[in-house]
């Protein structure tokens, strides 16, 4: 929480212009590209990574694939995770969101923006049309950052179980899926310190549809939380 008023008092001056853009863009949507608004997001999350006095290593970058319509699967430890995955990502990208998230006004407007789709985990039939949502607009293009753990690790750089159903997206939109390693991302939000801090993303080789033919979803996802793992233990030595 110091961390966030910290960002807010460091970027005052900056705060009016983006909520006006902020409402801009999303007033007038239609008339943007992608990588328009893309551009305003990334340019948000450098303004919040140097208010918060945080240093982010991106490794891995070459890994993305060449052509968009692919899913980033990262391990989840808090709301800093979607602003480092946006920096590390070349290409415009959103997210699947958990339902609670419409209820934070601000962020609300951050994530329709970006196009983001709300899962509701408890009701099977909306979880089943997001998962067919997001499976056609990856076929037509669009990246996704799914965190198949469902909720944040509350036990910093170790991983929560990987849910196989968070890869049926993948599997119907026929995507590349690419294996994200987030480490120490929890220390931005979660830890009462104001302390310069050091965060990892490290971008794994891709899963391509022949690399995951005939696995099961669990198989799938048991896979990329080893590649995960060994990732951030292979950084933490």
């Amino acid at each position: 929480m110091k961390r966030i008023v910290m960002m807010l008092i460091r970027n005052l001056y900056y705060l009016p212009y983006a909520l006006i853009k902020l409402r801009w863009y999303l007033a007038h949507k239609e008339k943007y590209s992608e990588e328009k608004i893309n551009a305003f997001f990334r340019s948000i999350c450098k303004h919040a990574v140097r208010g918060g006095n945080i240093k982010i290593d991106i490794s891995g970058v070459e890994n993305f694939p060449k052509e968009n319509g692919f899913m980033i699967f990262p391990n989840h430890q808090g709301m800093f995770d979607v602003l480092a995955l946006i920096l590390a990502c070349p290409d415009p990208v959103t997210v699947v969101a958990k339902k609670e998230t419409e209820n934070i006004p601000v962020l609300r407007s951050i994530l329709k923006l970006m196009g983001a789709q709300f899962i509701d985990r408890e009701d099977l039939r909306q979880s089943m049309q997001v998962i067919n949502q997001v499976a056609k607009e990856v076929k037509e293009g669009r990246n996704y950052i799914i965190f198949a753990e469902g909720t944040r690790s509350k036990n910093g750089n170790q991983l929560l179980e990987f849910k196989g159903g968070s890869f049926k997206a993948a599997t119907k939109a026929q995507c590349p899926i690419v294996p994200a390693a987030l480490i120490d991302s929890y220390k931005a939000f979660d830890t009462g310190s104001i302390q310069k801090i050091n965060i990892k993303v490290c971008i794994q080789k891709p899963l391509y549809p022949e690399d995951y033919k005939g696995k099961k979803t669990v198989d799938i996802a048991d896979e990329v939380k080893s590649i995960i793992e060994k990732t951030i233990q292979k950084n933490c030595e």
